[in-house]
């Protein structure tokens, strides 16, 4: 599932919060609950298997927080992440929001989303979540055909998911998402859109369609370097990524970043884009990172170390950095090409007191005239053959600098 235990990104921006004072931004609050029943073989976010260790997580959680309070900003976003939180009981679901909320100082209105194991909720586990606060709810649905699911070692059937996205609404959620996965083994064309007309006919608020990636690590990675698995060829995951925008645009579902779609700005991730925009952060459970710019920490990936520590009134920081000039400029670059309104010149040089289309004048005219950037309305964005070559593209910026 999605989680936001990555390395914390950024985006220069001319918005109004990148450039005000702590006190006057809008923060996001993150919680990782690093549980599931089963570890997925293609997930290299930090989880376990061993729920008896719930209640000792939920009390250096309590710790945690309380050590990280307060804080110097009000927060807007509160995302529970993993790991897979609907492994745990509703009434430790509203426990861990209880606690966060109560610490910081929270915005009315605020974005609280939950991710969600569609084989892990009934109907009143939905009602208990709203119940809680609970009003984003973002499940990791993957596929709904049974056959790649199994490919996929989850734990939940198409059935379930169904089920679980009709009980969502039942249960009077108004904003749901639900991610997908795609560039399978042998997947093909036709394949992906059976999957993507059960997305549409769900009418999702968002929708997050990730390629398939083979992480160091992971069992589905040993299984691809021992010849078990033939991962699918580029061109057709191109071909796939293609079609996903252009069917979810047809059925009126927007593109705004490389893997996330909305039926409408509304929709769009309040929590995810403050990684975008520089905005401040907070991350508490084992592997979550934090961001105050310009230093981000992150939290040890280890169960007992994180619990050992705040036992003894010690926050489980892992380690931490100040990032310099030249890596803002090129996590700016990244993240900023990763969305499709792409990269704010304007904010950009006030950020960096450097002119953009200046500094990079030569890539910018390579790629442009390649087709795979476009200049336009003062920004600098990927077109949709570009965004197929975000790597490589962010290389040749990095190199000019």
């Amino acid at each position: 599932m999605n989680t936001d235990t990555r390395k914390p990104a950024f985006k220069a921006s001319a918005d109004a919060s990148a450039d005000a004072a702590p006190s006057q931004r809008l923060g996001g609050l993150y919680v990782h609950v690093p549980f599931c029943f089963k570890k997925c073989p293609y997930c290299d976010f930090y989880s376990i298997t061993d729920l008896s260790l719930t209640e000792a997580y939920l009390s250096a959680l309590d710790k945690e927080t309380a050590l990280a309070a307060p804080a110097p900003f009000t927060f807007d976003t509160l995302y529970m992440g993993g790991g897979t939180p609907s492994v745990l009981d509703t009434g430790q679901i509203a426990r861990i929001i209880d606690t966060v909320l109560k610490r910081f100082t929270v915005k009315r209105g605020c974005e609280i989303t939950m991710e969600v194991n569609p084989g892990t909720v009934s109907l009143q586990d939905f009602r208990d979540f709203r119940r809680a606060g609970i009003n984003r709810i973002n499940m990791g649905v993957q596929s709904f055909q049974d056959e790649n699911l199994a490919f996929l070692g989850r734990i939940h059937s198409a059935a379930d998911a169904e089920k679980a996205l009709e009980n969502a609404r039942s249960a009077g959620f108004d904003n749901v998402g639900f991610d997908l996965m795609y560039g399978l083994p042998g997947q093909s064309v036709d394949g992906w859109l059976k999957d993507l007309s059960r997305a549409v006919f769900h009418n999702p608020q968002h929708l997050s369609c990730y390629m398939l990636s083979y992480e160091k690590g992971t069992l589905m990675d040993r299984d691809r370097r021992r010849g078990r698995i033939r991962p699918l060829p580029d061109q057709s995951v191109a071909k796939l990524f293609e079609t996903t925008v252009a069917f979810l645009q047809k059925n009126g579902i927007a593109q705004y970043e490389i893997s996330n779609y909305a039926d409408s700005p509304r929709s769009r991730s309040r929590h995810n884009q403050k990684y975008w925009h520089f905005a401040p952060y907070l991350g508490f459970g084992p592997g979550a990172h934090s961001f105050i710019d310009p230093k981000r920490s992150w939290n040890h990936r280890d169960m007992d170390t994180y619990i050992s520590l705040l036992k003894q009134g010690r926050r489980p920081i892992s380690g931490n950095e100040s990032l310099s000039r030249d890596q803002q400029m090129i996590e700016a670059i990244y993240l900023g090409l990763r969305t499709t309104d792409g990269i704010d010149l304007a904010g950009f040089e006030d950020r960096f007191d450097t002119d953009f289309t200046q500094l990079f004048d030569t890539v910018g005219d390579e790629l442009a005239g390649r087709g795979l950037i476009h200049m336009a309305d003062g920004r600098c964005a990927l077109t949709r053959p570009g965004m197929l070559l975000l790597d490589s593209i962010v290389d040749r910026f990095v190199m000019q600098l």
